[in-house]
């Protein structure tokens, strides 16, 4: 690594884009993505949207399951 770096020349913000959408990666356990592959292969889906499918229906019922509470 050197002492010094000249960004003389640099571009402040060049590749700021306000409005992007970040996508974070997801680390799953072994057991759940052998499942999911599984499912998603069965279904003939990715298993990208196998997951989100399920997440999606999760998300559903604790919704669900809080209003019926308030």
């Amino acid at each position: 690594m050197k002492d010094e770096y000249d960004f003389s020349n640099g571009e402040r913000g060049k590749f700021y884009r306000p409005n992007a959408t970040y996508r974070i990666p997801l680390y799953l356990d072994s057991d759940v993505m052998e499942f999911l592959t599984t499912r998603a292969r069965e279904q003939g889906i990715d298993t990208q949207d196998l997951a989100n499918q399920m997440l999606k229906k999760d998300i559903e019922i604790v919704q669900a399951a809080e209003r019926s509470t308030k």
